[in-house]
């Protein structure tokens, strides 16, 4: 198999459809992210990624909380949204018509009608050029209790969107289950 290279590129498949969330000047506001990934285990720790000049962002550096929503399917379009209109011109919450709770933080806000919510309090701030690299300690997540099996978050229930960049910028749904996770694998060592 050939290959070819396209230089220095952010290829990394699938990213999720986030709705970020943070209190800018005491009102809640959103915004859709893709660029966020697990940093640690325990502490439960994310990461994500934010353009310096987001409204979301002067939120999350005034009260050092934020929230992580997961979107479903139904949610497309208000997540879409929420990643082309800046919280500085319109009250993102009310146009989405989206139902705002507070947790045990009390200033991060979370979206009732996304099957995930954490909440999130900062534990640093890296400038890496074009973006800051947000670190958040998970303080306590939510998950709608349709979207649990056997007490754990499925999947299936979720329906979490996928975000793309090529060829053409799409939001995709999760797909097939190919093979039992840490078991398919053994399948090679038995071939030996």
């Amino acid at each position: 198999m050939s290959k070819v290279t396209i230089g220095p590129e952010l290829s990394i498949y699938p990213m999720p459809t986030l709705l970020i969330g943070a209190n800018v000047n005491d009102k809640p506001n959103f915004m859709a992210l893709a660029w966020a990934g697990a940093a640690n285990g325990d502490p439960p720790i994310i990461s994500m990624s934010l353009r310096h000049n987001r409204h979301t962002y002067l939120g999350i550096k005034q009260n050092w909380t934020f929230s992580v929503n997961i979107p479903s399917r139904d949610l497309i379009k208000e997540t879409d949204y929420c990643g082309i209109i800046s919280g500085s011109k319109v009250n993102k919450a009310e146009v989405c018509r989206f139902k705002v709770f507070y947790g045990k933080l009390n200033s991060a806000p979370l979206i009732e009608q996304c099957p995930v919510n954490l909440e999130c309090k900062v534990v640093h701030i890296l400038d890496l050029g074009s973006h800051a690299l947000v670190i958040g300690e998970i303080k306590e997540t939510h998950v709608s209790e349709n979207c649990l099996t056997d007490g754990k978050p499925d999947v299936n229930k979720i329906k979490p969107l996928i975000f793309t960049r090529s060829p053409i910028p799409h939001y995709q749904a999760f797909g097939e289950v190919l093979g039992k996770a840490f078991s398919i694998g053994r399948e090679i060592e038995e071939k030996k």
